[in-house]
């Protein structure tokens, strides 16, 4: 009976786990943040995080992040049904809703005016701007880094973020 139950219960950790990628994919972003160099721009006014196309992301950093400064910038979660709608952000995430071979570079061009750091979460999507992205490697959610593509923007990775992520481009 006890296998049984251990069965059942290994079973459950899959499904328990995948309904939690949102979480850790919050909770990755929230920490990102404190390893990447930001230009004096960044450092203004509130530090937003636009979130495009991911309810589930955007509540969770709501949630992480609530009452939690970053420095001495108050952290503010946005969230834009589409590409077109985003603005003002140093951060924006871009979800796999989006196609990023198709919107990189209008995303790009959003992401010039604030000099934003790009987070995606669709295979490839450092080849078409992203700076940081999500994958999942042998069933493990991981995350990838683009140094050439955060420089463009006057950002940089601490190399302890290098030293943590799957892969780095130059």
């Amino acid at each position: 009976m006890k296998k049984i139950y251990l069965f059942a219960f290994l079973l459950l950790i899959p499904m328990f786990s995948m309904g939690q990628v949102a979480k850790f994919k919050a909770v990755f972003t929230l920490n990102f943040i404190r390893y990447i160099g930001w230009p004096e721009s960044s450092k203004e006014g509130d530090f937003v995080i636009g979130v495009v196309r991911s309810k589930e992301v955007a509540d969770w950093l709501k949630e992480q992040s609530a009452g939690k400064p970053f420095g001495f910038q108050n952290i503010v979660i946005k969230e834009f049904r589409s590409v077109e709608e985003v603005e003002g952000c140093q951060v924006i995430y871009v979800s796999s809703a989006i196609n990023m071979r198709n919107n990189g570079a209008l995303i790009l061009d959003k992401a010039k005016q604030k000099s934003s750091l790009i987070i995606a979460e669709s295979e490839g999507a450092t080849q078409h701007g992203a700076a940081i992205n999500f994958v999942v490697r042998d069933d493990v959610l991981k995350f990838e880094l683009h140094k050439a593509n955060a420089a463009r923007m006057g950002l940089q990775f601490s190399s302890r973020l290098e030293g943590m992520a799957a892969a780095i481009n130059l």
